[in-house]
């Protein structure tokens, strides 16, 4: 029993250190939490849009997608590249720590802001006359947190191979590109031809897919699909992170 309460001990140490360490960044946490509330409401609250059944759900369904990615790829893509610079990645590699604890310290902390942006959009999605069963808000929430993991696994990928300011600066490109170009502002139908077809490749794309079919809008194919799609690319990115701890010398 020891034994085995050794290591978890270390992984629940890891990561609450870790969550608190983000809680105490406002330069991380104000951006990553507010954003995403702060475009809901601009969309749905504040601009005049035309009247649709089940707009603020559609929005909802985006927009919390759009709440996982910004913790996911600053968390890991800047923050380890920051770490990595500063020799901590190697301080940890060479102390008894297992190499998981310090991946699952990170999705922790991602999660946790994500869960932080989410209450406050539902929270505005309620506003707005959101009305959803409870069992469709949970499958819903549990998407909005997973949808943290392909992205945490890219930045990952990429804070272990890139500088802290490269890492930063590819991670607020994706940020902001999977957003647009994922449908989850703009409905992918209303995007033009080319953009629908980049944006296919991207996961935010997918599980903005699955997100509105959880709720019952309209979506673009079948959910079989988009859940394969993001099977895929969560695999292809688990390689990426994978590979990318393995080839780094710190």
């Amino acid at each position: 029993m020891t034994a085995l309460a050794l290591p978890t001990g270390v992984w629940r140490r890891e990561a609450l250190t870790e969550i608190r360490r983000s809680l105490r960044l406002p330069q991380f946490l104000l951006p990553t939490v507010l954003t995403p509330a702060g475009f809901y409401g601009l969309f749905t609250l504040a601009l005049p849009h035309e009247p649709a059944p089940g707009f603020a759900v559609a929005t909802l369904a985006g927009y919390g997608v759009f709440a996982a990615t910004g913790p996911a790829l600053f968390g890991f893509g800047a923050g380890v590249a920051v770490e990595r610079e500063q020799g901590l990645i190697e301080l940890k590699r060479v102390s008894p720590m297992p190499a998981g604890a310090y991946v699952a310290a990170k999705l922790a902390a991602a999660v946790t802001t994500t869960a932080l942006a989410l209450v406050l959009i539902d929270a505005l999605s309620i506003v707005a006359g959101v009305r959803l069963p409870a069992a469709t808000w949970a499958l819903l929430t549990l998407l909005h947190l997973a949808s943290a993991i392909p992205f945490a696994l890219i930045g990952f990928g990429m804070g272990m191979r890139m500088s802290a300011k490269g890492a930063v600066a590819v991670a607020n490109a994706l940020f902001l590109g999977c957003s647009v170009l994922g449908g989850l502002w703009i409905p992918s139908r209303l995007l033009p031809g080319w953009m629908q077809t980049v944006g296919a490749w991207t996961p935010s794309y997918h599980l903005g897919q699955l997100a509105r079919a959880i709720v019952g809008v309209d979506t673009m194919g079948s959910a079989w699909m988009h859940g394969g799609a993001v099977l895929a690319m969560t695999m292809a990115g688990a390689a990426w992170a994978w590979t990318g701890w393995r080839r780094s010398p710190a």
